[in-house]
Order: structure tokens, then sequence, then C-alpha cells
């Protein structure tokens, strides 16, 4: 599975707006990140049809409920369990 990285939400937004062709099968977001939060990537990214994947140390309640409400495919608090996270994962992007 290969996997980008980027060091802000801003980086990541900028990644898809200057390269179109550019349209990762998911997106795990930090709830906390630099610059945007994931809450706020997740929204901008609310009518792109790339599933969400939430991960984060802080775990409330409130929190939780909005990146679900929003459309999250899940929300899995760290650490959390590796084998969970890779099937979380493979249902996001369709491999059994």
């Amino acid at each position: 599975m290969a996997a980008d990285s980027f060091a802000s939400g801003d980086a990541f937004l900028e990644a898809l707006s200057s390269i179109p062709s550019y349209r990762p099968d998911c997106v795990i977001l930090d709830v906390q990140m630099p610059g945007l939060n994931g809450l706020e990537v997740q929204r901008r990214l609310a009518d792109s049809g790339m599933p969400v994947i939430f991960i984060t140390a802080h775990d409330e309640f409130d929190v939780r409920e909005r990146g679900m409400a929003a459309g999250a495919l899940a929300y899995q608090r760290q650490p959390f369990d590796d084998e969970l996270f890779v099937k979380t994962v493979h249902a996001a992007i369709g491999v059994p």
C-alpha cells in the first residue's frame, strides 16, 4: 500500500488544488494537525468523494460525532490496533 504524507492539512489541500490528477483513494486525517485541523480539511473535501478516516490521540465525543456526521468512514483513537487500521483502510478503498 503506497501512502503520501503532508506536513499539514493546508499542504494536502494545496496538492489537491495544484495537481488536478492527484486524487488519493482514501484520506487519513488527524484531528489536530498543523494549520487546518482534520475536521476543516474534511469539510473542504466534502464533495470530493474521497473516503476519510480519522485518527486522533484526543478522543472528544463532540469531535468524533462531528467527523462521523460529516461522513467519515471511521474514527480511531491512538494508539490503535494496526490490524484493525489496515482493515479499515482496505474497506475504504474497496479491498476485500
